[in-house]
């Protein structure tokens, strides 16, 4: 991967870790943020990269509130199960109270 790529990853990193518990938010909501709206795909890519990073990559889910990202967690329910941990409700692989848990990065943190 190019270096720039890599530095975007390490600043979704940085986001993503700022995420409260027993919040969410989206792939489109940090792409935003980090001024790359239209870039919410990359943000999914540096999520399928966060393993072993400690990054809480199951708090990201698509802009719907679907757990879009599952199979690229190990066991079957993986991130549905750290979600219900935290109190997150989901249900059929979507998050039940989305606008109550939708944490965005935009109005929580300062920009960049």
């Amino acid at each position: 991967m190019k270096p720039e790529t890599l530095n975007f990853f390490d600043k979704v990193y940085g986001v993503v870790k700022q995420i409260p518990y027993g919040r969410v938010t989206s792939y489109g909501a940090i792409a935003k943020y980090l001024g790359a709206a239209r870039s919410a795909r990359m943000v999914g890519y540096a999520m399928n990269n966060a393993h072993g990073k400690d990054v809480p990559a199951h708090r990201v889910v698509n802009r719907k509130g679907l757990l879009t990202g599952k199979h690229h967690f190990e066991g079957t329910n993986l991130m549905q199960q750290l979600l219900e941990n935290e109190g997150v409700l989901v249900l059929e692989n979507q998050i039940q109270n989305f606008e109550t848990v939708f944490w965005d990065p935009s109005i929580a943190l300062q920009k960049f």
